[in-house]
């Protein structure tokens, strides 16, 4: 039994949600989702008792790629943050109904089957078509089943679809390149490569913009807000949710093992890169009036800290920095939920057309408060685990670079609260607010449940993934 079996689960499940007919394809397309979380879980059982789960095949011969899955701790965890969230996404959409629904649900199957697939590879060309694939259902989701003009919608995703294809195109030829000098795709036969100073700068800086835009960092996230916005809210949770942690997990995995020397030369421009975000998205954030924005920069402050975690290359800062990117797929979904559950009901996403609803539904707001003080690092929460843990690295480095990294908790402290008091708060609405239903209520509870869980409880998380982030830091430091 290994890894690649949830490969198969997942692009079988996409076949078989397609050929189901639109009737059963929400509830076939679950079924799947469910069947890869579970698949995931019992692997890493099987990793736990000691147990080599990795795949390895040769693929093809000339060139030199091999059909490789690794699994280690950190590709463990980040498999199963995709599964499950799969899962939880394909059951929130059940309080929507989509045209052709048997093409979306197939399209969700399998952008989950290019995600994981992503963070399994350990074959340079074979993460490269991973990653470029997990590109296709999501252009399609948008531009299909967006929100808003299409013809503005299709702007958004172009732009979108062009800048991430052309920052992908430096990286495969920075793989070409390592290929020359390695005869090899392999991860392992990549790091062995001795580059010279000014070639690993070059390697890094080509790695860095694919991923920069991915995530997105500042200057590369003028497509964010508008593709969150444009995109239908599933579509908008597996970007926030899970897409983005693609580019954050490349880093470790792929860019700073590969050119250490450029990483420890230039980590403070990176930092500083990675910490502009988090004070601009903050900003910024404070003068949106639509919910979806809002989260959009939100999610852009909280990223730019987790990237200048990943770039302290300490232990600390690599730890932090996965931690958070576990809890902000968690958290971010359950807000972007949060958004889609008040547009059911009153068929707008601006701030000030809300308020009220408080009085009308208790547990809906008691839900949705939890979920606003786990995404401003609230001690006991998820994110506060992760975000103490990054914020202690920078304090490493630099006190300075800890200061500015709080100011994601004080500003984000000051919108999301100001933003849930005018949602909220305030006299009854004219407007009826329906209570959650059970399907909402579930999906939720088993979102706050988890960040409630793991913001008690790191451990388990702590103990998958420290050995294999301790490995890649000692590849890390090997100029030293």
């Amino acid at each position: 039994m290994n890894v690649s079996l949830i490969l198969i689960i997942l692009f079988v499940g996409a076949l078989v949600t397609f050929l189901s007919g639109d009737k059963l394809a929400s509830k076939v397309a679950l079924f799947f989702g469910l069947a890869a979380a579970g698949c995931s879980i019992v692997l890493l059982n099987h990793f736990n008792l000691g147990e080599n789960i990795s795949f390895i095949s040769q693929w093809i011969t000339k060139p030199n790629v091999s059909f490789a899955l690794k699994a280690d701790g950190l590709s463990l965890a980040m498999v199963l943050l995709t599964t499950i969230l799969t899962a939880i996404i394909t059951f929130s959409s059940f309080g929507n109904v989509y045209k052709n629904a048997k093409s979306f649900y197939a399209l969700i199957l399998f952008m989950s089957f290019a995600m994981v697939g992503t963070f399994l590879a350990s074959d340079g060309l074979l993460y490269y078509i991973f990653w470029e694939l997990s590109l296709i259902p999501i252009y399609f989701i948008t531009l299909v089943w967006g929100n808003g003009d299409v013809e503005e919608r299709r702007k958004a995703v172009v732009k979108f679809f062009i800048y991430t294809l052309a920052g992908s195109l430096f990286m495969l030829v920075a793989f070409v390149y390592l290929y020359q000098k390695a005869g090899s795709f392999l991860i392992e036969d990549l790091y062995k490569i001795n580059l010279s100073a000014t070639e690993q700068l070059w390697i890094f800086l080509a790695f860095f913009l694919a991923y920069a835009i991915k995530i997105p960092l500042i200057p590369f996230h003028t497509w964010q807000a508008n593709v969150y916005q444009k995109a239908p809210t599933v579509g908008t949770m597996l970007l926030s949710g899970i897409m983005l942690k693609m580019g954050l997990y490349s880093i470790i995995r792929w860019q700073l093992p590969l050119a250490p020397a450029a990483a420890h030369e230039y980590k403070y421009i990176f930092i500083a890169i990675g910490l502009a975000g988090v004070i601009y998205g903050s900003i910024v954030a404070l003068r949106q009036r639509d919910l979806k924005k809002l989260l959009a920069y939100s999610s852009l402050a909280h990223v730019g800290l987790i990237a200048a975690g990943t770039y302290t290359l300490t232990l600390d800062g690599l730890r932090g920095a996965v931690l958070q990117m576990i809890a902000h797929g968690f958290v971010v979904v359950g807000l972007f939920y949060v958004a889609e559950i008040i547009f059911r009901r009153y068929e707008t996403r601006v701030i000030a057309e809300m308020g009220g609803i408080r009085t009308q539904t208790p547990r809906f707001t008691s839900m949705f408060l939890i979920l606003v003080m786990a995404s401003i690092s609230l001690p006991a929460t998820f994110n506060f685990v992760g975000e103490f843990t990054v914020l202690y690295s920078l304090s490493q480095i630099n006190i300075w670079f800890a200061v500015l990294g709080g100011t994601t908790i004080i500003l984000g402290a000051y919108y999301m609260l100001r933003m849930f008091q005018h949602a909220m708060l305030g006299e009854t609405n004219s407007k009826v607010f329906a209570d959650v239903t059970i399907n909402e209520g579930i999906t939720l509870v088993v979102i706050i449940a988890v960040l409630l869980f793991f913001g008690m409880f790191p451990k388990p998380i702590l103990d998958l993934i420290t050995p294999s982030l301790e490995e890649i830091l000692n590849q890390i430091n090997r100029i030293n």
